[in-house]
């Protein structure tokens, strides 16, 4: 599992991220077949077609940003990246659910945090 280090290190991902890409958004393009008009251009266009994106998974201690790889066929944890505690509960608690039992897109704010540290 990578941290924030090396995955600046892997320029072919980090160039490769998808940061409109939500937890939500990943089941419905990868997972519910039966959603295809809803998609619009988000629909996997072939086999091998692949996405990163970042979640959080509140009931994780301490509570990180996680790097997903997800295909048709899985989804892998590529990296946890220790980001601003007040940055990553602001963006749970916009969400609007029960903290700690749930996956949660990253914020605006996570995200300009993440590429200024990342340099993408």
């Amino acid at each position: 599992m990578w941290g924030l280090e090396e995955l600046k290190g892997h320029r072919e991902i980090v160039d490769r991220l998808d940061w409109e890409m939500t937890p939500e958004l990943a089941v419905e393009t990868y997972l519910e077949w039966g959603t295809g008009w809803a998609r619009k251009d988000r629909a996997v266009r072939f086999a091998d077609q692949e996405s990163f994106y970042f979640v959080i998974y509140d009931w994780e201690k301490p509570v990180r940003v996680t790097l997903i790889r997800r295909t048709m066929k899985e989804a892998d944890e590529i990296a946890k990246i220790h980001a601003p505690a007040e940055m990553v509960a602001r963006a749970v608690a916009a969400a609007g659910r029960k903290p700690g039992v749930g996956v949660y897109a990253i914020s605006e704010e996570l995200e300009k945090w993440l590429k200024e540290a990342l340099g993408a």
